[in-house]
This record gives structure tokens, C-alpha cells and sequence, in this order.
């Protein structure tokens, strides 16, 4: 469906994308993701011509898209766009956003267009807000509103630059669960994405980028659980662990418990068990406390997908020290919230490392 030869894309003296060469399929979902600034959404910007490559060759359904001859506009037709920002028309109701494109570029009568497009209205859950306008729609409705909108123009293949990435994070589902449909569907799909538990579960490959080049690619079992190259471990690593180094008894708590949270809220946990972790990461850092003068802190905070489960990891150097066995701990108050909230503690001295491995319940 998607055949890509040595595409390379620069702004001036910089290099955004280098030698790209893939193939997608027809009815497949390939989810692409990496760090900020590694050329995700210039990959597929350049797919759907809104940036025009520096060299190499597009070809979609057989067709060469970069031939000066190959009418673009019809291209579009064939592949859509859905961005992160929306960009709906902000003074058309609902409906007439979704109508417009199929009776101005199709050439749909208003009457065949307003029925398609309340039958896409429906297919998002939105067929109540036809009549509204962007306005009076949240982040993740207008997102829908979008897609809605993308479908309207019976596109073969939809690209997703980051979907979710400007919504409130209550609102991330809805959006997900339309494009899961569109998935089971068959439709054919290329999703940047930064929601690493939605790539797992909804590709049937996943393009790892780094520093302009689809670095590794596999399917989501490869890539998440057994990534073969040392980046993408890195990142994968990364995005799983969320790590704190800490050193001065003059800790921001507060910065703490909001990447927690943010850390939780990507990986889609429960508000009982983010809730369960911020509890204790405020009792352990407490408990710490009188020592971080003298010693450093390493707190990770680590999710396992595979069995669901999310651990605080608190390591330190040195001689033989539990800070749970400790002779100058503040209060037992604290001791006792911190067991009653973990389904499992193990302390391991080895190597003159401490490692206090905490599993919370969920």
C-alpha cells in the first residue's frame, strides 16, 4: 500500500530524515514512536506530501507520488490526515465540517453528504452533536470530530500524528477506542504516537525512530519485550522506569508527585493504585529523610506490563542499611502505611548496594 525508497527530508544544513526504505501493507497498523525530535511527524507529513522530501521515492497503491505529474490532490483523497491540534473550522456547525470536503472535492449532493456523515457521527459516538459547533466540544470530541471528519473522504490509508497528544488525559480513551475500531475494521493506518501501551496493543508492527532513521522495527512483542538494538532499549526502558536521584533533604515533593502522576497516567493505571504509589514514594521519602545528607537516593519507579504491576525501587551505597529496620525512623505511623499499601517488600544488600524493592497493591 505504502512503499518507501530512500526518503531523506533537510531544512537548510539540517538533516531531519535519512535514507528511510520501508513497506506498509494493506490493512495493517504500524505504530511509530521514539523520542521527541527524531523526524516522527516529518516522516509522515512527507508520506502525505505537506512537506515535500529532499530525495527518495513514495509510491501509494502503485502510484509514484513525487512524479510531477501524479495529481496530489487526489493522493489526499486516497490518504488522509488526522493532526493533534484538530483543526477544525470553528464557525461550521459539527455536520457542515464534516460535509463540506465530500461536496466541494466528491462532488456528493448536501443531502447524500449529511447522511454519510451522520452515519460517521454515529460510528464516533457524536451523532448527538451535529448540531454543535467546535466550541462547545471537548478536546477528545473534537479529536473524534476529526476522524469523523478524515472518513468522511473514504480514505484508504489514515495518518495519526500524535491523536492524543493535546488532549487532558481523561479524554486520551475515547480517541483510542475509535481508532481500535477503525483497526479491527482493516483499515490501514500509520499512528505516531507517544501512548506506548495503545502501540503495543493495537499495531501489527511498530517502526522505533531515532535521529531521522527507522532505527529498529518489529512486531510490538519484539520491540517492547525483546528489542535487539541499544536504543531501543534505552527508550523502551525509559518509558517503562521513571528514575530520581536524590541527594539533599530539601527534595520538591511536589515535582516528584506530578511526574508520578504523569508517569501513571500513560501507562493508563488506575487512580487507586497511582493514588497507592504518591502515598507511599511520600512516606519512604520521609522515612529517607534524615539520611540524604549523607547518602544519595536512587527512587525508580518501574511498570511491568506483563504482569501489571507497578514497583519503587530505593537504592543506596554502602554499608548494610533498611530503612524499615532503622532504629530513627520518625514514627511507626508511616512504617505502617507503607506496609499496608504493598503487597510485597524485599530488601536486598549485595555488593554494597541497598535495594528496597517495593510491589504496590492495585
Amino acid at each position: 500500500m505504502i512503499k518507501v525508497e530512500h526518503l531523506s527530508k533537510r531544512y537548510g544544513d539540517l538533516t531531519v530524515l535519512k535514507d528511510i526504505s520501508t513497506e506498509i501493507k494493506k490493512g495493517e497498523v504500524v505504530s511509530i514512536i521514539g523520542p521527541s525530535g527524531t523526524g516522527k511527524s516529518t516522516f509522515l507529513r512527507c508520506l502525505n506530501l505537506l512537506d515535500q522530501p529532499s530525495g527518495g521515492s513514495i509510491t501509494i497503491d502503485g502510484e509514484n507520488v513525487l512524479d510531477k505529474k501524479t495529481d496530489v490532490a487526489k493522493v489526499r483523497q486516497k490518504m488522509n490526515m488526522v493532526f493533534q491540534s484538530f483543526n477544525l473550522f470553528s464557525h461550521l456547525s459539527v455536520l457542515e465540517n464534516l460535509t463540506l470536503a465530500p461536496i466541494k472535492l466528491k462532488g456528493l449532493s448536501k443531502e447524500d453528504a449529511e447522511k454519510k456523515s451522520m452515519d460517521l457521527l454515529r460510528l464516533v459516538g457524536l451523532g448527538e452533536k451535529a448540531d454543535n459547533y467546535p466550541d462547545e466540544l471537548s478536546g477528545g470530541q473534537k479529536q473524534r470530530v476529526a476522524i469523523a471528519r478524515c472518513l468522511a473522504m473514504e480514505p484508504e490509508i489514515i495518518l495519526f500524528d500524535e491523536p492524543t497528544s493535546a488532549l487532558d488525559p481523561t479524554m486520551v480513551s475515547e480517541v483510542l477506542s475509535v481508532i481500535r475500531k477503525l483497526a479491527k475494521e482493516g483499515m490501514t493506518m500509520a499512528i505516531v504516537t507517544h501512548e506506548m501501551a495503545f502501540a503495543r496493543d493495537v499495531s501489527n508492527r511498530v517502526f522505533y525512530m531515532d535521529q531521522g532513521l527507522i532505527y529498529e522495527e518489529g512486531t510490538p512483542e519484539q520491540i517492547f519485550d525483546a528489542p535487539q538494538k541499544e536504543r531501543t532499549k534505552a527508550f523502551i526502558n525509559r518509558v517503562r522506569n521513571l528514575v530520581f536521584k536524590i541527594n539533599s533533604q530539601d527534595f520538591d515533593l511536589y515535582a516528584i508527585n506530578a511526574e508520578v502522576e504523569g508517569f501513571c497516567e500513560k501507562q493508563f493505571l488506575s487512580k487507586k493504585l497511582r493514588d497507592n504509589a504518591l502515598l507511599i514514594i511520600e512516606e519512604l521519602l520521609l522515612i529517607y529523610k534524615p539520611f540524604l545528607n549523607e547518602l544519595e537516593l536512587v527512587l525508580t519507579v518501574a511498570y511491568s506490563e506483563k504482569t501489571e504491576s507497578l514497583e519503587l525501587i530505593c537504592e543506596t551505597a554502602g554499608n548494610h542499611f533498611n530503612p524499615l529496620e532503622s532504629d530513627h525512623l520518625p514514627d511507626e505511623i508511616g512504617l505502617n502505611l507503607v506496609r499496608n499499601f504493598a503487597s510485597k517488600i524485599d530488601f536486598i544488600w549485595e555488593n554494597s548496594k541497598n535495594t528496597l524493592k517495593i510491589t504496590i497493591k492495585k
